[in-house]
């Protein structure tokens, strides 16, 4: 038996805004979009080149309340191959949202809240 992580949903209320941000902060683009003809949702999913995982950005028509995906215990993790590089973009970007530097490490929020941990390479 065998098991594969594939990929993370978050609920967004601006997938456009939410899409930008992932594409600029992290390199992910979009693969495809699947929803009902009508239009009431999407699931629009995004990966990043030589990423085995995938974003899944569910969006509803209509919803206008902020969703909560999971508070700011929750997040996923990206390893990066540049973390001084990526540290500056996301200054410049002002996303950075918690920093620690005795561990190495820093959060970004992404439009949507949903908390992201960067994280140097081999550690």
């Amino acid at each position: 038996m065998k098991a594969r992580f594939v990929h993370r949903c978050t609920h967004v209320l601006d997938k456009q805004k939410t899409i930008e941000f992932y594409q600029k902060a992290l390199g992910f683009h979009v693969v495809r979009e699947i929803g009902p003809a009508d239009g009431s949702w999407t699931n629009t999913f995004m990966e990043a080149d030589g990423c085995p995982f995938q974003l899944e950005l569910t969006w509803n028509r209509g919803r206008t309340e902020p969703y909560d995906n999971g508070g700011r215990d929750q997040h996923i993790a990206f390893v990066v191959d540049d973390f001084d590089a990526y540290h500056k973009l996301h200054q410049q970007m002002g996303c950075i949202d918690f920093e620690n530097p005795a561990m190495g490490l820093y959060f970004i929020c992404d439009p949507e809240g949903q908390r992201i941990e960067i994280i140097p390479e081999g550690r």
